[in-house]
């Protein structure tokens, strides 16, 4: 198991747009999924992109299968690997809901995001993906993709007065953070 250090807000490598992976099934990929699923997982994240461990290429994992402590209401949203993700939004529709973030740790904000979206890509074989989700595994797509075109969630916020520590604002969840 490799854990990874995850840069933090402020690192100019989290603002960069990453660049498109060209070698799919190379055991250099295989290794990049390998430690981002491992990090994620030491820090009980719903997702983890390649950019917030140094890696300049759009790579981006998401879910487990299973509860996330960072977010106990929240939908169980399936273990993906998604390479050079695109996003195109099914409808108006915005939501507005609490997010964190791996990079912004013990830190939460209020971010409107698509509420219907279409989401493709590869996974780490080169095979397609293709799938139209709606509520929080779309909140969770954008969040992680936002990540390979350098943007963070609070760049996405539009009302400072709901952005805070996690501790005050959630208290029950701020034992899962990774502070």
């Amino acid at each position: 198991m490799t854990v990874r250090t995850i840069l933090k807000m402020g690192d100019a490598r989290l603002l960069r747009v990453a660049q498109p992976v060209t070698a799919f099934d190379s055991d250099e990929l295989h290794l990049l999924v390998t430690d981002l699923l491992d990090t994620m997982a030491a820090a009980n994240g719903a997702g983890l992109a390649a950019p917030q461990i140094g890696v300049d290429l759009q790579v981006v994992i998401f879910g487990s299968g299973a509860p996330n402590p960072r977010y106990p209401d929240a939908p169980v949203v399936p273990r993906t690997v998604l390479i050079n993700p695109q996003i195109t939004p099914l409808g108006d529709a915005l939501e507005n809901d609490w997010e964190g973030c791996l990079s912004v740790p013990g830190m939460r904000g209020m971010v409107p995001r698509w509420q219907r979206i279409r989401y493709t890509g590869f996974d780490q074989y080169g095979d397609p993906v293709d799938r139209t989700v709606d509520g929080f595994h779309a909140r969770v797509v954008q969040h992680e993709c936002d990540h390979v075109w350098g943007k963070l969630y609070p760049m996405r916020m539009t009302d400072f007065s709901q952005f805070g520590f996690t501790e005050v604002l959630f208290p029950g969840i701020s034992a899962s953070e990774d502070d």
